[in-house]
């Protein structure tokens, strides 16, 4: 917990260590970051040989429960030591954008803490590099980055995430363009993707939605001394809302308040999330 000159967020801001298809030996050929915002995520995985997008997905991160464990196996990740007494928290994520097209897909992993401070996520998901895309088992390790100085100065930033507004679509098949934006203090992504839903409305009064997407644009841009662009792919890479030009009113009014709307280059988006620490560097929850 945060003590009194350190207060707490509810901001996670990560990268993978290595990916294991059981019972292959583990491996990591991306550049993988994966920002939070309260109950909220953006996750972009860079190809480090290719250049190319490996993985882009975003959503709610929503946990589903929180249990003791006796131990963790050593045949689970035989280079860590057995680990008693350890806390197992299951998370499910929804793919509001997915580069996969995987928007039906279970995504489930259970997290626990390792004895050096990493997380060890375990669980089951399509094999998207094999013919028909088995749904295999996996375990992914996670580090906790710190938070990267922005324009605020140390020791303090803002940190949100917006989903484009897309609603009153009406029935049948419509075409979106999804987008979501995220900061974390000096950190800043936008995904983009052209996705088609099938709406359709039951005899209950209830919408029920079906979704296929093409592939996903994204810009990854940080701060030194100013913002500069880390990543920027896709055929809407160049035209993607970036934040060296700066967002008008943004951390200000609605931008504070979830579920309100704010306006960028003339398209509305949904507040899903704000955080602002003023001063002392975060503890982690």
């Amino acid at each position: 917990m945060a003590g009194s000159d350190s207060p707490a967020t509810n901001c996670r801001f990560s990268t993978r260590i290595s990916l294991r298809w059981l019972p292959e030996p583990a491996h990591e050929t991306t550049d993988t970051i994966v920002m939070s915002v309260k109950g909220w995520y953006l996750d972009l995985r860079m190809d480090k040989y290719t250049g190319e997008i490996n993985w882009a997905i975003a959503g709610q991160r929503l946990i589903e429960s929180q249990e003791p464990r006796l131990s963790l196996s050593k045949q689970a990740i035989p280079i860590f030591k057995v680990v008693s007494n350890i806390l197992a928290v299951e998370v499910s994520f929804t793919h509001e954008l997915d580069s996969h097209n995987a928007f039906e897909s279970a995504d489930c992993g259970t997290f626990v803490t390792l004895p050096n401070g990493d997380d060890l996520e375990t669980g089951s998901m399509p094999r998207p590099d094999l013919p028909g895309t088995p749904v295999t088992a996996y375990e992914e390790i996670w580090r906790e980055l710190p938070f990267r100085e922005g324009p605020e100065g140390p020791k303090k930033g803002i940190s949100w995430i917006l989903e484009s507004d897309d609603e009153n679509l009406g029935e049948g098949e419509v075409t979106v363009t999804k987008t979501f934006l995220g900061r974390i203090w000096g950190t800043f992504l936008s995904l983009q993707q052209d996705q088609v839903h099938g709406r359709k409305k039951g005899s209950d009064g209830k919408w029920t939605v079906s979704k296929t997407g093409a592939d996903v644009s994204a810009r990854r841009e940080e701060w030194s001394s100013g913002w500069k662009e880390r990543y920027v792919v896709g055929k809407n890479g160049a035209t993607l809302p970036s934040i060296i030009t700066g967002f008008e009113g943004e951390g200000e009014g609605p931008w504070r308040v979830p579920g309100e709307k704010v306006k960028i280059q003339g398209k509305w988006y949904i507040v899903r999330a704000f955080e602002e620490i003023s001063s002392s560097l975060p503890s982690r929850l």
